[in-house]
């Protein structure tokens, strides 16, 4: 049988990627610290199961292809508070911020198109990019330079006349970046330079470990009609179970065709959407206590990954994950090895290897990705893990 080129261009998620592997170590009665995937542990706001409970409908009909209009509501509420003025045919409703990215993609890149993305990225960039027929064009970033990417020059060098836009998650994922203000709008006036869409993914822009204002590409007026913002209560309010993200624009008819795939995939889960519309009601300090404790968790991990010797990492300003070059050949065969040969008084621990998350060859071999959300103790644990595993893996490979 034949499978299309698109199916075998794309990889496998280095952050399910070794599941099967992690499942056999339990069996075998290992326990496995999971730093692989962003799954947060805080708890989802108790909104949110109140509205399910609430739900008093005798069916459990479609919702409207765009969205349910309580939940868009919320949302351009929630922008209103942080200075951003949307109206609802500006927002689309989506499963998770992952269609959202895929619709967008599908609306404004065809086959050769070239798409600059900074890189190491989320891998799941990639397969979107790959779907559409579009090609990556990578900023190349590195360990040793905090992977810093918001120069006007690296830009410049990968920009082409194939090029349609620039794509970037600020916080950023995986490498915990926050783009300064003067950076976004160097971003934002390279965009108008070249006539570029910005698509700009901020699912975690409540989480900034400096102090910062919450910043959005949706502040740019000037910019306002190439901005496709991506958005989520996934990781906003720890409810990623729930698949609800959106994809927001000014852009009418940018929106216009849009809808169309929102319309063939019929509606969003009714009940999900009702739900999360009541999250957007949380306290405001609830984002100052959850910001409090993954920088208490940031903390400690940056703090153990210093104590490791040969382990190059910067810390990062946001989101909930920090990028590592290990002293290791191979950051793949590492993990495999710790879940089937590796164990401490029964424990061993599970990360996200660097090399998916880069479009280059041969790039991100000996890096990791570390998801910091378990809670402080476990962390403590995990890291020491760590830096047993890579003493152990050393010295066998001697």
């Amino acid at each position: 049988m034949n499978f299309s080129q698109v199916a075998q261009a794309c990889q496998e998620s280095p952050m399910r990627k070794y599941h099967p592997y992690a499942v056999k170590a339990k069996e075998a009665g290992k326990k496995v610290y999971h730093l692989n995937i962003g799954q947060p542990d805080i708890a989802t706001p108790p909104a949110f199961f109140d509205a399910v409970k609430g739900f008093h409908e005798e069916v459990v009909a479609y919702a409207a292809s765009p969205g349910m209009p309580v939940l868009v509501d919320a949302i351009c509420n929630y922008y209103k508070g942080i200075g951003i003025d949307y109206a609802p045919a500006n927002v689309l409703i989506t499963t998770g911020g992952s269609e959202a990215l895929h619709i967008a993609m599908t609306c404004i890149l065809d086959p050769g198109d070239e798409l600059i993305v900074p890189q190491p990225y989320y891998p799941n960039y990639f397969t979107f990019a790959r779907q559409t027929g579009a090609v990556v064009k990578p900023i190349t970033t590195t360990p040793e330079n905090g992977y810093h990417y918001a120069e006007e020059a690296l830009l410049e060098s990968v920009v082409t006349d194939k090029t349609r836009a620039i794509l970037l998650s600020n916080p950023g994922n995986p490498c915990g970046t926050v783009l300064t203000k003067d950076e976004m709008r160097m971003i934002a006036d390279f965009a108008k330079k070249h006539d570029l869409w910005i698509i700009a993914d901020e699912v975690y822009r409540e989480f900034v470990y400096g102090g910062e204002d919450l910043m959005s590409f949706g502040e740019f007026e000037d910019v306002a009609d190439r901005v496709i913002l991506i958005d989520s209560v996934s990781k906003r309010f720890s409810a990623c179970g729930a698949r609800i993200g959106c994809m927001i624009s000014k852009n009418k008819e940018l929106m216009a065709h849009a809808l169309k795939f929102c319309q063939a995939r019929l509606s969003v889960a009714t009940l999900d959407q009702i739900a999360s519309a009541a999250l957007y009601g949380v306290d405001a300090d609830y984002f100052e206590k959850v910001r409090a404790e993954y920088k208490l968790r940031r903390d400690t991990v940056y703090s153990k990954l210093q104590q490791i010797p040969g382990v190059v990492c910067s810390c990062p300003g946001g989101a909930f994950y920090i990028m590592a070059k290990l002293p290791v050949d191979d950051a793949e065969k590492f993990q495999l090895w710790l879940l089937e040969n590796f164990e401490d008084n029964g424990d061993t621990v599970m990360f996200s290897p660097g090399k998916c998350f880069y479009a280059t060859p041969g790039m991100g071999l000996s890096e990791i990705r570390i998801a910091y959300i378990l809670k402080q103790k476990d962390l403590e644990r995990a890291m020491d893990l760590l830096a047993l595993g890579i003493e152990a893996y050393n010295k066998q490979n001697q």
